[in-house]
């Protein structure tokens, strides 16, 4: 290699050392950004994840309350029906007692009738 060749090339390194740098220097800010927008979009889904796991917590309280709800409303209607079954027993043994005391009437009159 003859000198202007190598003086050419020994001063071409440095700049070519410094475009490698620069090269590696736009990479590394490259990757920096990027890693910063994943922290935000990190941080991001971490806050939404602790408002649904809320969410979830609230509607998981929400329902058991309604199923609560639901028992209470199926134990009175169990005893409505109930009542009204006894209910309509009781009315039914008035009727009964009634038409029996009715017929006793009959009969005793008959029978007043029969001893004249």
């Amino acid at each position: 290699m003859s000198y202007k060749a190598k003086t050419i090339t020994d001063n071409l390194q440095p700049i070519t050392h410094n475009l490698k740098m620069a090269a590696v220097a736009d990479q590394l800010n490259s990757v920096m950004q990027k890693t910063a927008r994943l922290i935000e979009l990190c941080s991001a889904l971490q806050e939404e994840n602790h408002l649904l796991k809320t969410e979830n917590q609230r509607q998981k309280q929400a329902l058991e309350s309604a199923k609560n709800t639901h028992l209470e409303l199926d134990e009175k209607i169990r005893v409505l029906k109930l009542a009204k079954s006894i209910e309509g027993t009781s009315e039914k043994t008035l009727d009964i007692k009634q038409k029996i005391n009715d017929f006793v009437r009959e009969i005793d009159k008959c029978v007043t009738l029969l001893k004249k």
